[in-house]
């Protein structure tokens, strides 16, 4: 009878008779009522009368809330390992070991456990230190092979989908990190995986990145322990999934993800389009993946390329070759019937062009291997036609010859296998049997050995299976390869003898009549049937003579490379070719006797679930993966056994530093008596611990213990000797720094005292120079006084008597204007009181007639009233001289407003030169065409005669005083010409154009303005046409200042220099004039000069700015015509700016022209 509480945890067994049905793990919730309630682990309720409880067993406490190890189990059952991973599933703990074999199950999501601080916190620990983990398994078998110098091994199985890709991902994740050199090796190492995956693995059913293919990778340190080097083996890859896929499973990844991630360039040079477009990637209905994104993925494939250094020409053969395979997969035949024999056709398509030209072959070639077949017998050849199916395969054959043969590590599919599978289970039993032999054979046949105290635990053994199927004589795999030897062996004579063979063996399970064609195998994971037929074809994996003979009419060199042992080798050689199986089979020995002489260590992958999903365990899946894995052989072995083993001598040498005063192992005569020692006075006698014959063997927490103690024993006797170098090293130093203080010491001594002495000394000086300063000071103070006290006086007397002066000065221009002003005053006066006078005068006459006309008051006061009207009048007269005085006032003061204005504004120089130089007339193509004189020159044409000629002689200065004639008969221009002109050019006048300026420059843009301004003088003087324009250009140009140009052809620093020369002349303009203006004429004309220019400001702006241009030339005169005024700046523009330009082109056209027209002009 049980007793049970609320609360209480409990072993319900449901007893439902499936074969994979195990106790399940519940909750007691009520059991008050009379029945008892349990809520199991999968949340089903189950009500239960305690008197029918024989299904209700209490649980242990370790199965309650789960264990890391599961040796540490008490519940030592199936129920209690499967509960133990379902709790730490749940709590997304997916690790868990078994002693050192460690048990992961595949959580279908990415977990946060696997960052660099988690690679560091794993980093050399022990097993059992830190929570299971991938990394602790890397970890120990980099540390034992460094500690041990030993190969390390470490064997990952499982299911598909079980998540033993990721597994080794992570583990080679973890070794390049910890051998700490980052190198390039390691970079490849890592980066090797997505072109494994990409062209290995495929969806399936059930996972989405199966690997469809074995794989070893042996990787090699050196004695630092860094990564030097690596080498990946495949194994049989699964080469019928390139032509064909089962329902809802995908093709090899690379296909799908070249054809999303490739450029369209690329792909229009391949001749590629969508997966949906090929037959070989729409067999199985998927061409979609929701798990993987293939352009990304394809990405990740080309940078893996270039870290593995593929070379550009390779990356695009490879494309070249999956694109033909692709294209080869659409090809369809036609039956035919020649000479009633059945034959095809290859239907004429784009693909078979496409497929040719990428093998680099002709497509007639094609059409040949693909529909007939050569058979040689004797040295003659004899051509066959092939059906439709039998060109298919030939055609399937040709593009599953790129394959890498492997082994798949996936276990049994319960679905009826083919000849790929039986090589991959063949593989597997191997692993099974390495495993089974490592952890129960060799560990039991050395306690045997070693006469310690063990109890036999009894295990699975497959090696029946193995010996039926590689190992015995007359076995499945030498008598596949018999029959495949004979030129008439078919598939059913081969199935015949395996059934007279092996029909009483119990692990072979025959067809159930003759016209089956599935035979059996009782594997270790179960019984797996296979169809037989295809074996033989497989089996031989031989090329034909005509694909053979196509390849070798490729023009493409990696194609060869690809077939060049077959090219290579003749028709009969192939014929003895080895077979896929022997191959295969010797392949597998060779790893298994690599595995052998490394020390193993394992990883379990479990698969939780067949809907790839997190979070959901299938309880039947997983107990029926650990049953065959023999889980529950292994937890009793690990816990019963003895796993940590070393011989005497080993031991005694590591761990003699745990005891005081023991020798080591070469001087010693009792090993056994040291170990034991050791081991009681460190472990303890009462604890599971054995001595053998040769060895000791201990658990996996002693050993942690041991070497836990070892370390901080060789710790402490390392700081001790640190401790010692330390002290000896700290006494050197100590001296050394002493001596070097005390020179230090010494001289900083020396120098302190002379520089103390220095400081006094110029302290002395110092008071020195201050004494005498002040001294000086004072004397300079008393002589300033004297000084400024005279200066003050001087300039008084200096002041007062310029202020007499200018008040005399002052006092004489007042009495002189007082005087103007009352004379004036006084001319008006007598003028009006004359007019006065000789109004009383007319008064007094007028009174004189009239008194002859009437009487004497009548004409009194006649006269009187005409006298008052001519009063009036000459009173209006002064009136209106004074109106007429104020408004000439205002209208001059007007005038001289608006030229004041007027001045701050630009001038239009066309108006202005077309007034001034109008009498020059229109510029034609007849020369010397004289005009009318402007307005103000008219007197210029004109002689002065009779009195205005003697008036403007006494307007005229006095001449100056004759001086003395200077000889100036040097300085002829003739005489500078025939000295500097270049070439025939002399000082006369020459109306046609030069060839070369007159004068040397060594710049040539001053050579290009000199011959630029000769053409203007010509055509400004009317000796040169002006340009015709025949075809106008509205480019803008003509709009730009002609100055703006000139000063386009200047540097940055003759625009500074010359303008500030040009301000310098402007300033003694502006002065000059100044003193000018004593009239309205001149200032009329001052303000005329001082107009603000538009070209001016243009040119500034840009000297301003510091712009610079190219040299121009003269395109602007040459090209187009051009107005005076244009003419005119450019020809002074030159001369102002260019101050290398001598103006001998201007004198020269001056030279031996008409004075009164040179006037005129000039």
């Amino acid at each position: 009878m049980i007793f049970l509480m609320q609360g209480d945890y409990v072993w319900l067994d449901l007893k439902t008779g499936r074969e994979f049905d195990v106790p399940v793990g519940a909750v007691v919730k009520l059991c008050d009522s009379g029945q008892i309630q349990v809520l199991d682990d999968e949340g089903r309720e189950h009500w239960i009368f305690p008197q029918n409880a024989t299904n209700i067993k209490p649980m242990h406490p370790t199965s309650i809330h789960g264990v890391e190890d599961m040796i540490r189990l008490g519940d030592l059952n199936e129920a209690g390992i499967l509960r133990n991973l379902l709790i730490r599933y749940n709590e997304h703990v997916i690790y868990t070991y078994t002693g050192s074999i460690l048990v992961a199950v595949n959580p279908y999501q990415l977990l946060p456990i696997y960052t660099p601080d988690q690679i560091r916190l794993y980093t050399n620990r022990k097993i059992g230190e830190m929570p299971p983990h991938i990394f602790a398994i890397a970890d120990n078998c980099y540390f034992n092979m460094q500690r041990n110098n030993k190969d390390q091994c470490c064997i990952i199985s499982g299911e598909s989908g079980a998540g033993k890709t990721e597994s080794t991902k992570l583990i080679l994740q973890f070794l390049a990190a910890i051998s700490g050199q980052h190198s390039w090796i390691e970079q490849q190492v890592l980066e090797a995986t997505p072109i494994l995956e990409a062209f290995g693995n495929a969806k399936t059913i059930r996972n989405d990145n199966s690997s469809r293919f074995g794989k070893y990778i042996d990787i090699h340190f050196n004695k630092r322990g860094a990564i030097e080097g690596a080498k990946i083996e495949q194994y049989l890859l699964e080469k019928s999934r390139v032509c064909r896929q089962a329902a809802d499973e995908r093709n090899y990844h690379i296909f799908y993800c070249m054809l999303k991630g490739m450029g369209p360039e690329m792909k229009a040079r391949l001749g590629l389009g969508l997966a949906r477009d090929y037959c070989y990637l729409t067999a199985g209905n998927c061409t979609e993946c929701d798990g993987r994104n293939d352009l990304a993925d394809y990405s990740s494939i080309l940078s893996a390329m270039k870290v593995l250094m593929f070379s550009e020409t390779e990356y695009v053969e490879i494309s070249k070759l999956l694109a033909a395979i692709l294209h080869m997969g659409n090809l369809r035949f036609e039956a035919r019937t020649y000479d009633n024999l059945d034959a095809c056709v290859v239907v004429r398509s784009p693909d078979l062009v496409t497929a040719a030209s990428l093998m680099e072959v002709e497509p007639k070639d094609v059409m040949v291997c693909l529909t007939t077949r050569t058979l040689i017998t004797r040295g003659e050849s004899v051509t066959t036609p092939l059906s439709v199916e039998q060109g298919l395969d030939v055609r399937d054959a040709f593009v599953k010859v790129f394959i890498i043969y492997a082994f798949k590590s996936s276990l049994i599919n319960p679905n009826t296998e083919f000849f790929e599978q039986l090589c991959i289970n063949f593989a597997n039993e191997n692993l099974q049997q390495f495993f089974v032999r490592h952890v129960f054979k060799l560990e039991q046949e050395e306690y045997n050995l070693e006469d310690i105290n063990w109890q036999h635990i009894e295990f699975t053994d497959n090696q029946e299976a193995l010996d039926m199927i590689a190992n015995k004589p007359m076995n499945i795999i030498s008598l596949i390869d018999e029959e495949s030897k004979f030129p008439k062996g078919t598939d059913a004579t081969m199935l015949y003898k395996l059934n007279s063979q092996h029909k009483l063996n119990t692990n072979y399970i025959p067809p159930k009549n003759s016209y089956e064609t599935q035979f059996g195998i009782q594997h270790f994971a179960g019984v797996v049937h296979y169809e037989s037929r295809g074996f033989l074809e497989k089996n031989r994996d031989s090329l034909h003579t005509d694909i053979i003979q196509l390849v070798h009419s490729s023009k493409n060199k990696f194609i060869k490379q690809i077939f060049q042992a077959d090219v290579a080798m003749g028709v009969e050689t192939r014929k003895r070719s080895p077979t896929l199986s022997s191959q295969f089979k010797r392949s597998l020995e060779m790893l298994m006797r690599t595995l052998s002489v490394c020390q193993p260590f394992f990883v379990r992958c479990i698969k939780p679930n067949e809907f790839k999903k997190p979070m959901l365990f299938d309880r039947e899946l997983c107990i029926r993966q650990l049953r065959y894995s023999g889980m529950m052989e292994t937890i009793r072995i690990r816990r019963a056994g003895y796993p940590i083993r070393y011989s005497f001598a080993e031991f005694v040498d590591r761990y003699r530093v745990l005891m005081p005063g023991i020798k080591p192992a070469h001087i010693q005569d009792d090993l056994k008596g040291t170990c034991q020692q050791i081991v009681s006075a460190r472990l303890g006698k009462q604890e599971d611990w054995q001595i053998g014959k040769t060895k000791i063997f201990l658990k996996d927490h002693h050993d942690m213990q041991l070497e836990i103690e070892r370390d901080k024993a060789i710790t402490d006797k390392v700081i001790l000797i640190q401790k010692s170098v330390r002290g000896l090293k700290a006494r050197s130093n100590f001296r050394r720094l002493r001596s070097a203080v005390v020179f230090i010491q010494k001289v900083w001594r020396g120098y302190r005292i002379r520089k103390n002495y220095q400081i006094m000394k110029s302290g002395f000086i110092r008071l020195q120079a201050v004494c005498r300063s002040r001294k000086y000071y004072r004397s300079y103070r008393i002589t300033r006084c004297r000084i400024t006290l005279i200066q003050a006086r001087c300039r008084g007397f200096l002041v007062r008597q310029t202020f007499w002066r200018r008040l005399r000065a002052v006092l004489t221009l007042q009495a002189y204007t007082r005087g103007m002003i009352a004379r004036r005053l006084c001319q008006r006066l007598r003028a009006e009181r004359q007019r006065r006078l000789e109004a009383e005068r007319q008064r007094l006459a007028e009174e004189e007639q009239l008194r002859n006309q009437m009487t004497v008051r009548r004409a009194k006061a006649e006269a009187e009233r005409k006298h008052q009207e001519r009063l009036f009048q000459l009173t209006q007269q002064q009136e209106e001289r004074e109106r007429e005085a104020k408004e000439e006032a205002r209208r001059k003061k007007e005038l001289l407003d608006q030229m004041e204005r007027e001045k701050e504004q630009p001038v239009d120089h066309s108006d202005m030169v077309d007034r001034m130089f109008g009498f020059l007339g229109d510029s034609g193509p007849l020369p010397n065409q004289d005009g009318q004189a402007p307005a103000g020159f008219e007197d210029l044409e004109q002689t002065p005669r009779g009195e205005e000629a003697e008036e403007e002689m006494l307007n005229e200065a006095p001449p100056l005083p004759d001086e003395e004639e200077e000889d100036l008969s040097d300085y002829k221009f003739s005489k500078f010409a025939a000295t500097y002109f270049q070439g025939l050019s002399t000082h006369t006048y020459i109306r046609r154009p030069l060839k070369q300026p007159l004068l040397f420059h060594e710049d040539e843009g001053d050579q290009l303005a000199a011959l630029a301004v000769w053409i203007t003088v010509l055509r400004f003087m009317g000796d040169l046409p002006e340009p015709k324009c025949q075809i106008v250009i509205n480019d803008g140009s003509e709009k730009i200042p002609v100055m703006t140009k000139i000063y386009e052809t200047l540097g940055k620093r003759t625009y500074k220099r010359e303008l500030q020369e040009l301000q310098v002349e402007e300033e003694v303009r502006q002065c000059c004039s100044s003193q000018k203006r004593n009239s309205v004429r001149h200032k009329l004309v001052s303000l005329t000069l001082k107009r603000k220019s538009k070209i001016t400001e243009e040119v500034t702006r840009r000297l301003t700015e510091g712009m610079d241009y190219s040299l121009q030339g003269n395109s602007m005169l040459e090209d187009r015509p051009t107005s005076n005024l244009e003419k005119l700046h450019f020809i002074i523009g030159n001369g102002i700016l260019r101050p290398t330009l001598r103006f001998a082109e201007q004198i020269q056209s001056l030279s031996g022209v008409d004075n009164q027209l040179q006037f005129g002009r000039h």
